[in-house]
């Protein structure tokens, strides 16, 4: 992605922050006329060994898994909250709009887990089932196996290994004289401009008295 230096961010603890508080991801790969192919979905961060892993499903009717199959390296990008930035914010009129916002955009290597692997895609569903309802396992476990059996073979699971990562965090860090404003103004605003709010305070660009 364009990443400005001022935006760019190093810090993997902020990246895995922005993964797991966003977890609806982009997966894009290739089709097989070159052109890009998008499928939005819940992937489920593993952090291990100093590097990430992402863990997620496609429907077996979805042709990107064959895609992956046969070309394993994809795109894969979060987005974060976002909001537009008045110019009210700077002490003077001769600024323009903007839009603010947060996301990471990772390159990644696919396994697919066998078809018939029904345990490894049992534990994969079982990552993203604590992600996002945990109470909803024991419903899970509770369904009938010949029907498991039918659900689990409708979906393909995959494991993305994270070779490279990009964390862009765009939020005017290069016009101080515009933070104090812009922090007012998201803090009492929708709920992705609160989200950002919050995260001016996280990397220091809110006033002492936020």
């Amino acid at each position: 992605m364009y990443l400005p230096p001022q935006f760019a961010s190093q810090d993997p603890r902020l990246a895995a922050r922005l993964m797991r508080e966003h977890p609806f991801a982009s997966l894009i790969t290739l089709d097989d006329d070159g052109q890009p192919f998008v499928t939005q979905l819940p992937l489920h961060l593993v952090e291990e060994d100093g590097g990430f892993t992402l863990l997620g499903h496609v429907a077996r009717p979805n042709p990107q898994w064959r895609q992956l199959q046969a070309r394993p390296r994809a795109t894969v990008t979060f987005l974060g909250p976002h909001a537009y930035m008045s110019p009210r914010v700077y002490p003077d009129l001769a600024r323009v709009p903007t839009w603010n916002y947060l996301a990471v955009h990772c390159s990644v290597s696919a396994r697919l887990l066998a078809h018939e692997d029904e345990a490894g895609k049992d534990r994969l569903l079982k990552c993203l089932i604590g992600d996002h309802e945990p109470a909803y396992a024991e419903q899970w476990r509770g369904i009938d196996p010949e029907l498991q059996h039918k659900l689990l073979a409708g979906i393909v699971a995959f494991e993305l290994k994270v070779d490279d990562w990009q964390c862009k965090l765009k939020l005017n860090q290069h016009r101080k004289e515009s933070h104090a404003a812009m922090h007012a103004s998201y803090a009492g605003g929708t709920l992705d401009e609160r989200a950002l709010a919050a995260w001016m305070q996280t990397l220091g660009l809110a006033p002492p008295s936020a």
